[in-house]
């Protein structure tokens, strides 16, 4: 018998992931935390393929700094930014990314201060498919254009979560099912870009 080879950021499962964030997503606005945190540490073990120890640890970590992040409109980016610098300091530790995680960690806040203008002031998406596009090619070291259509898949299950919102966060809602196909796609996408 073969064992399962190690996944990773390079080599992750885009379906797992895109099912994952998919809860966690839908935990957050629900602010089901203890869901959050199981479907973070599917997402950070399928995502990241790091050890067990530090997938706990990260999923926690992302946890507490989606808890900073998520009071509206009084949050602390300051804080979400500094518990996720902890989260991509232990990424880099465990699978070998070379990225300084402070860096990581601004783009990766950056992109959910722009998705939570848009959000709530609407206008166009670009700037949203930007900066996923610069959380992307900097975290996976990727050209901007290989990783463009991910971040335009997971700006379209961002416009479909946001629908479920304001639709009222209904579990059977087909829009999360929307969403998660969405997702599927965007990681889908990702893992064509990361693996080149």
């Amino acid at each position: 018998m073969h064992e399962r080879a190690r996944r990773g950021p390079t080599s992750f499962d885009a379906v797992a992931v895109g099912h994952a964030e998919t809860d966690t997503w839908a935990a957050y606005y629900r602010r089901e935390w203890l869901t959050f945190l199981r479907g973070a540490v599917r997402m950070v073990h399928e995502g990241f393929g790091m050890n067990r120890r530090a997938t706990v640890a990260g999923a926690w970590l992302v946890l507490r700094a989606n808890q900073a992040w998520a009071p509206y409109p009084d949050n602390d980016p300051a804080q979400a930014r500094e518990l996720m610098h902890r989260f991509y300091a232990l990424v880099m530790t465990d699978t070998g990314l070379t990225l300084d995680p402070r860096r990581a960690a601004e783009l990766e806040v950056e992109w959910w201060r722009v998705h939570r203008e848009h959000q709530h002031d609407g206008g166009p998406d670009d700037p949203l498919v930007g900066a996923l596009v610069d959380l992307y090619s900097y975290v996976y070291g990727s050209h901007r254009d290989a990783v463009h259509p991910a971040a335009r898949a997971r700006v379209d299950a961002m416009d479909y979560s946001d629908r479920w919102v304001a639709a009222g966060c209904r579990l059977e809602d087909p829009l999360l099912a929307a969403e998660r196909r969405s997702l599927v796609a965007s990681y889908s996408a990702l893992l064509d870009a990361v693996s080149r």
